[in-house]
């Protein structure tokens, strides 16, 4: 099992990189932060940007894979996204990692003053607008013209350090969202199912990854080619409240088959509270078991 951390961007980059460093230090497998313009009770407070952050985190690391958890159409384009993409991944020397979802209905969304979208309408939107950035980053010269994007021509030279292309990790919870998941990503991700509940949010989590394997097997896809992703997080009970916790909430995921799971750096107050001592404990206790340890085991 390969463990991820969450690095949200909210701090100046003096305070930031020693976090960055230290991800790569402790041993992590992949470190990611948050591609929002703002994000729920947050929005009032620092914020820095995705693609900035993930570049300067490029700098001062070497070998820990770097993502967007995770980048979405409520602001992005395909066509500039995809330039930036190669470009982190050329700077982080093939390390970039694309999570990509559909986004929801908070600041980003509403921020352009624009028209609420449906559940069904950013839906149609995600799988467009991730079937157009699919296509950007394997096809020079790529076209294409839909009901959100229209692009003519579009170069991508020189093309991404990774072929066909960096990992694409879909953020996938609705029945359709998980189909295209299963049929296009590399990885998926699932938050669960919103809930109070500890052992409710882990029900839906089973079935949700019950829903994957049913989509993979209609695909005739092999279950070993895609990785499964879950945000600890997004549970009610943050997964570094303790480090008994952790160790928990990552081999009940391992039992369900996933083959990552990621957790948020601990802040100072909600969300994600926390003490950086519980998260140096899992680093030195836990970390070496869990990556020796197969997922299902």
């Amino acid at each position: 099992m390969r463990v991820g951390i969450v690095i949200l961007p909210e701090d100046r980059w003096w305070a930031a990189e020693p976090k960055w460093r230290a991800a790569e230090e402790y041993g992590f497998d992949h470190a990611w932060t948050y591609d929002h313009l703002g994000w729920r009770n947050l929005v009032d407070g620092p914020w820095f940007g995705a693609v900035p952050t993930l570049t300067a985190a490029a700098t001062v690391t070497s070998h820990i894979r770097l993502g967007t958890f995770v980048t979405s159409p409520n602001f992005r384009h395909p066509l500039p996204l995809m330039r930036e993409v190669i470009t982190l991944d050329d700077l982080s020397d093939g390390r970039f990692v694309l999570g990509v979802g559909a986004g929801g209905l908070g600041y980003d969304a509403t921020v352009f003053g624009e028209q609420e979208l449906t559940a069904g309408q950013r839906a149609d939107r995600f799988i467009e607008f991730t079937t157009v950035l699919d296509g950007l980053l394997r096809v020079d010269g790529f076209d294409h013209s839909g009901e959100y994007y229209t692009v003519q021509g579009a170069r991508n030279l020189p093309g991404a350090v990774q072929h066909p292309r960096p990992p694409l990790v879909i953020a996938a919870n609705g029945p359709r969202t998980i189909r295209f998941a299963a049929a296009t990503g590399d990885a998926w991700l699932t938050t669960g199912r919103n809930s109070d509940e500890l052992e409710s949010w882990w029900k839906g989590v089973a079935e949700l990854s019950a829903r994957l394997d049913d989509e993979l097997a209609a695909a005739e896809r092999d279950p070993a080619t895609l990785e499964r992703h879950l945000s600890l997080d997004a549970a009610p009970v943050y997964s570094l409240t303790s480090k008994e916790a952790f160790v928990d909430a990552a081999g009940r995921a391992a039992e369900l088959g996933f083959t990552d799971v990621v957790a948020h750096w601990p802040r100072s107050s909600s969300p994600y509270q926390g003490r950086e001592v519980v998260l140096e404990e899992v680093a030195d206790d836990v970390l070496p078991g869990l990556q020796e340890r197969p997922a299902s085991e």
